[in-house]
């Protein structure tokens, strides 16, 4: 029981993190200056199970990266301070229906996990009600 809400827990951190990058790039749609230099990198998360040839201890899924994708594409804008000088801006290659998606299907995948550590919850309390 115990080990069925772990691996629902891990799903629950994975999808999280999956939200908020989601959430993070659609904050950073419009950004032309990082940091790090030039348009904000969308960033995808890459999951893993925990069943690897290093480590068989850990089971469940885990973000393994948080790749940055350097896709950009060129929007009009001559009065923008960071246009070329044929008056177009790089800006973050970020598709706001992708990244809906992506927000909907971690939303859903949390829902799911949520839902296998409710039942396991209360199979756990039958159990001890038995005994009791």
């Amino acid at each position: 029981m115990f080990n069925s809400i772990d691996i629902a827990t891990s799903g629950l951190v994975a999808q999280r993190v999956r939200m908020n990058t989601a959430a993070m790039n659609m904050a950073n749609k419009d950004t032309v200056s990082s940091p790090e230099g030039g348009p904000y990198k969308r960033r995808s998360v890459v999951f893993n199970t925990g069943m690897d040839a290093d480590d068989r201890s850990e089971q469940g899924v885990h973000v393994s990266a948080i790749n940055k994708e350097a896709v950009y594409r060129w929007q009009y804008d001559p009065a923008n301070p960071y246009a070329d000088d044929k008056g177009y801006v790089k800006m973050p290659g970020i598709d706001e229906v992708v990244e809906v998606v992506n927000m909907m299907e971690a939303q859903r995948a949390y829902e799911a996990n949520l839902s296998v550590v409710e039942v396991s919850k209360s199979m756990l309390n039958s159990s001890l009600r038995l005994l009791a």
